[in-house]
């Protein structure tokens, strides 16, 4: 009679999960540097805009002239306008025109608010593209 003996195998199996320990080491750094760089993304810088200096073009083509001074008052080549009949009075300068370019003569200290308000008007009434008049300093 042969004595035998009941094999155990005592190699270990192979892990099957992942190490992440590096990936939360990395996560983790990532997550300070966007902490500790948010808030330079956030600030604003006190901007003095500069004068534009550019050669006048006499080859531009024709556009419709629009001022504005800082108490909101408007001209529209020349007529004067308000807020709710401006749309009207560009859409009738622009078809006589023949373009849908306007130039835009705004005073330094008109209100972005206001200014909105008329370059909307302006995009309603089919003048899309706009140019900003400067004086040379």
């Amino acid at each position: 009679m042969a004595l035998g003996r009941f094999s155990r195998r005592t190699t270990p199996t192979p892990m099957a999960g992942i190490n992440i320990t590096p990936l939360v080491d990395v996560m983790l750094v990532l997550v300070v540097i966007f902490i500790l760089a948010a808030p330079l993304f956030t600030t604003a810088l006190p901007l003095q805009l500069p004068r534009a200096e550019a050669p006048s073009d006499a080859s531009q083509p024709r556009a419709v002239h629009l001022e504005m001074d800082r108490q909101g008052r408007l001209l529209v080549q020349g007529e004067p306008a308000t807020l709710e009949t401006l749309e009207g009075h560009l859409r009738e300068q622009a078809r006589l025109q023949g373009t849908d370019v306007l130039q835009l003569r705004a005073d330094a200290a008109v209100a972005y608010g206001d200014l909105a308000r008329v370059m909307a008007a302006a995009q309603r009434a089919g003048l899309p593209r706009m140019a900003f008049v400067t004086e040379q300093p």
